[in-house]
């Protein structure tokens, strides 16, 4: 009835402000109906020729891209390093990620991030979900023509990569969008297959008189993996040793070859305001309200033909399948008040309808094991943002006040311009929050992954100071502290991954650097990540160095018609207890047998553009003979051999 409720009102929005005219949308306003540089708006400082953007009345400077919190940048087709570090299956820069071989898997932590101000648990399967969109992933868009954008890039074996994209306004206050990506590799070692889909469809409409505005979206989601478990301990050996007979990855034996994984979700997003109280030149006095509606439905299934003593023994012996469910339907009302002088506040009330679990309860070792975690959760929350003399200022919290789970989080941050290039902020944040579904409550047909568990919750405290400056450095500084931990290990007198509770509290030190360097032609970008951590536990395991670093030139030829940037990029971590992946569970796990890191990944790459295609040719890991076949993304999972790919960025504007 839910889902049947979300589709007839985002439908009935789409239809609201249909029309078959296409406009050249006007200039001065942004897609909420704002002054093109209204409060909450960012614009790229990039631009670039309009040759190609077949109306003339058009500039490149009025297709914009709008985020969640509805500040708006424009779209960019220029090539600078930034797109060869986003030229990649997650479409986004990764560093600090370490990919396992094929793509489409998972990827391995080297530096964390603790800005997440969710007051519910996650799914579980959090290895699944670094493709998975959430709604902070999704944007909505105004152009004033069609615009289509294509990507692709080769894969790895008998595979390709391909995100396809179209949005045009079919009025000055309707926009739509349309976008598949898709994803199909069988890689270079047995069973790891990956088919990974991501549709989305996005609609934005305002009243012309700019009262209501309306966001929705329709995501559905479909991520499917083989699962090998890693080469074999009895074939690790083979392959470190560099054999000519055994580069053929295929001959190599992983733990099997009949398992796979799968995380599918839809979600029907849609959020709209109406402004009671509206700027005008005689008041700068504006209040809204707002309402927020969200249904999400996903599941996270393993299948294994026969039972595998990897896992330890099982209900059954053939056919093996584990299945979990998360329905969660979410309702937030919201008031904004804006004014010149006082600053921006906004306060909200919302209710979280969950629903977790499997569809039977087990009994196992004399403990009953429930089959469902379900309720209700209300929930407070707010933001505020002020200029206050030369010092920007923003606070956030969120407070769960009803329900099952326990939950909170504060945070305040200010920043002050030195200069025009010198910027300074600094940001505290609290929050506690609920363990993730899988740590309370799990089944499976493997005996041992059977568990239901009352952890406490997670807090965390984080101290941030940065300094941004295009001539000096980026520079930030993270002092997180975090009490009861939560992580996954293996329980040593059963051999099996289990779920555990830090009872010591983790200091963790962050500090960031980012400069880059130009001389003529040539330039050197630089990315540096220095971290120390205090954990008498040794839980929570980082290396202490990540570094990349790119040496490229850039030029233009042919009377300005190419635009051509080269180089080598440089990718290193110092070795560490990397965390190991366990396939059924698709979570990492704390593992402190062996240190895994301490070798070097250099890339070559030719760049190019052409109008609005941007063309991308690399060779992946071209050191890998010559500097040890010791280079892994987890435990018996090993790191990409040498590759040369290519693919293409392609916009049309019409």
């Amino acid at each position: 009835m839910k889902k049947l409720f979300l589709a007839v009102f985002l439908i009935s929005v789409v239809h609201l402000g249909y029309s078959q005219n296409r406009p050249i949308l006007s200039k001065d306003k942004d897609a909420t109906g704002n002054n093109r540089l209204g409060e909450n708006n960012q614009y790229s400082t990039k631009s670039t020729s309009n040759e190609n953007i077949k109306n003339e009345d058009a500039k490149i400077e009025d297709y914009l891209i709008i985020s969640k919190e509805r500040d708006t940048t424009i779209v960019d087709t220029t090539l600078t390093i930034l797109k060869e570090y986003k030229f990649n299956y997650l479409r986004k820069d990764n560093y600090g990620l370490l990919p396992f071989s094929n793509v489409g898997q998972s990827y391995n932590t080297l530096v964390y991030h603790f800005n997440d101000t969710n007051l519910m648990p996650l799914f579980g399967a959090r290895a699944r979900h670094f493709n998975y969109m959430e709604i902070d992933d999704i944007n909505y868009y105004r152009v004033p023509t069609p615009l289509t954008e294509l990507y692709f890039k080769t894969a790895f074996e008998q595979g390709q990569q391909l995100d396809a994209f179209f949005t045009v306004n079919t009025s000055e206050q309707l926009n739509m969008s349309i976008a598949y990506k898709g994803v199909r590799s069988l890689g270079k070692y047995q069973n790891i297959l990956t088919s990974t889909g991501n549709f989305r469809f996005t609609t934005s409409y305002n009243t012309k008189n700019n009262r209501y505005v309306a966001n929705a979206h329709i995501v559905m989601q479909d991520l499917l993996n083989n699962e090998n478990g890693g080469i074999t301990d009895s074939n690790v050996p083979y392959f470190e040793s560099g054999d000519p007979e055994f580069k053929d990855r295929a001959v190599l034996e992983v733990n099997f070859e009949d398992a796979e994984n799968i995380l599918k979700g839809k979600r029907f997003h849609l959020d709209h305001s109406f402004k009671l109280i509206q700027k005008d030149s005689t008041s700068s006095n504006q209040l809204a309200l707002g309402h927020i509606i969200s249904f999400e439905d996903k599941y996270y299934e393993y299948n294994q033909t026969r039972q595998n003593d990897y896992f330890g023994e099982a209900f059954q012996g053939t056919n093996l399948r584990d299945r979990v469910t998360l329905e969660n339907f979410y309702n937030q009302v919201y008031a904004k008040y804006e004014n010149k002088t006082l600053g921006e506040a906004t306060f909200n009330v919302a209710h979280n309808n969950y629903n977790y679990g499997y569809d039977k309860v087990t009994f196992i070792s004399n403990q009953y094991i429930s089959n469902r975690l379900k309720g209700d959760v209300v929930s407070l929350g707010g933001t505020y943002k002020n200029t206050i003399g030369a010092f920007n200022v923003e606070g956030n919290f969120g407070l769960n006040i009803s329900g099952d789970f326990d939950g909170n989080y504060i945070s305040g941050k200010a920043s002050y311009n030195v200069t025009k290039d010198i910027g300074l902020s600094a940001m505290i944040t609290h929050s506690s929050k609920a363990p993730n579904y899988n740590y309370q409550l799990y089944q499976s047909v493997y005996e041992n992954y059977n568990w239901q568990s009352n952890f406490n919750n997670t807090e965390t405290q984080q101290l941030t100071f940065a300094l941004q400056s295009n001539k000096i450095a980026n520079v930030s500084v993270d002092l997180i502290t975090i009490n009861d931990y939560l992580y996954f290990k293996k329980d040593e007198s059963l051999g099996l991954v289990k779920p555990f509770q830090n009872d010591a509290s983790v200091n963790y030190l962050k500090v960031n650097l980012e400069k880059e360097f130009t001389l003529g032609k040539f330039s050197l970008m630089n990315t540096m990540t220095y971290q120390n951590v205090k954990d008498d536990n040794q839980v929570f395991n980082v290396p202490e160095l990540v570094t990349r670093n790119t040496l490229y030139y850039s030029n233009h030829f042919f009377k300005r018609a190419l635009f051509l940037q080269t180089g080598v990029t440089l990718r290193y971590f110092t070795s560490y207890n990397m965390n190991a992946y366990d396939p059924l569970l698709a979570e990492f796990y704390v593992q402190n047998d062996r240190e895994y890191g301490d070798f070097p990944r250099l890339d070559f790459f030719i760049n190019a553009k052409v109008q609005q295609a941007r063309i991308f040719l690399k060779a992946e890991h071209f050191n890998s003979a010559w500097t040890g076949y010791d280079f892994y993304s987890a435990p018996n999972h090993p790191y990409r051999d040498f590759v040369v790919r290519f693919g293409i960025v392609w916009n049309f504007f019409l």
